[in-house]
């Protein structure tokens, strides 16, 4: 999103009605929009029309969303596509975000998720476009706090933390156990516009799933043998900062499945409890494992690795950078 320029999204929707409804909802939460009834309208408009984001239907008479999602990744991966979806089927949604789309919502839209979605996928947008404008200008300083190292592969990556810092994208952290992941989710967070909120820490491979439940989603009282008062959760605690969840690829199928959820409706419930809290924090996770393999061997959610790799970040081994080694 260049700076001389509102923001401008792209509506994709071949019925009239929803169309103008969507128009009408992102005017009021100030973002430009245009409009398009049909993919192959669409594709023509990105070519011609620098948008920061498109919001697009799957099913469409003449180029349905999925093929012009492919033509518009094509054209500009940079450009972050929401689908929609009157189909909540996880396999469909995972396909579109394979092709290339930076998140699904599915009809009826919840018009809170929408904007939250939106904002979400502009504030990627700009991490693209901090990417580029730093190939012809310096980065901004960084706290790295206790990071030590000056070596080729450690500099990329403290330059691409200086990308994707400002932004509230959702980062995955790979590596192997004693390069320094914590250190770089610190440095995350206080890069960020949220380093004066709170910076937590959970060691997902601590903790038992139903501890590991109640530390991060919290319990009422009575929920279970002990819980003698309502106990907040690690996602309440960081409202306004960040999460940082180490080692998520310990975490057991069940959690996974609380974890996507938390991700994809920004809200959680205690244990025993019915109400829905929405959270306001940003997620950073980390793994020494392979997580694209463990989804290929289907011991990690498929759905949930795209949610928590929007950006990722590997950390080199000490082998392939000595000269950091003291």
């Amino acid at each position: 999103m260049k700076k001389n320029r509102p923001v401008s999204i792209l509506v994709v929707d071949d019925d009239k009605t929803h169309r103008i409804m969507l128009k009408t909802m992102l005017k009021q939460w100030g973002w430009q929009t245009e409009e398009a009834d049909d993919g192959t309208t669409a594709i023509e408009a990105v070519h011609n029309t620098p948008f920061d984001a498109v919001l697009m239907d799957v099913r469409m008479t003449k180029l349905d969303g999925m093929e012009a999602l492919r033509r518009i990744h094509a054209y500009n991966p940079a450009i972050p596509v929401i689908i929609m979806t009157a189909y909540s089927s996880v396999d469909a949604a995972v396909e579109a975000i394979k092709i290339g789309a930076h998140d699904y919502l599915t009809k009826p839209l919840d018009f809170d998720r929408l904007k939250l979605t939106m904002a979400r996928a502009l504030d990627h947008r700009q991490v693209q476009e901090n990417k580029d404008s730093s190939r012809h200008h310096k980065t901004f300083p960084l706290d790295t706090g206790t990071i030590i190292g000056n070596s080729g592969p450690m500099r990329e990556l403290m330059e691409m933390v200086s990308y994707v810092a400002p932004s509230d994208a959702t980062v995955l952290i790979s590596g192997e156990s004693g390069t320094g992941k914590e250190l770089i989710a610190a440095a995350l967070h206080h890069n960020s516009a949220r380093k004066n909120g709170p910076f937590i820490k959970v060691n997902c491979a601590a903790l038992v799933e139903n501890l590991l439940e109640s530390e991060l989603f919290g319990h009422e009282k009575g929920a279970f043998t002990g819980a003698d008062r309502r106990r907040e959760g690690k996602f309440v605690q960081a409202t306004g900062g960040t999460l940082f969840l180490d080692e998520i690829g310990e975490t057991s199928p069940g959690m996974q499945a609380k974890l996507l959820r938390v991700l994809q409706e920004h809200e959680i419930q205690r244990v025993g409890g019915q109400e829905s809290i929405a959270v306001d924090v940003r997620v950073l996770a980390a793994s020494n494992r392979n997580l694209e393999e463990e989804v290929a061997q289907g011991t990690f959610r498929e759905d949930l690795y795209y949610r928590l790799n929007v950006v990722p970040l590997h950390v080199p081994p000490l082998k392939e950078r000595r000269e950091d080694i003291p």
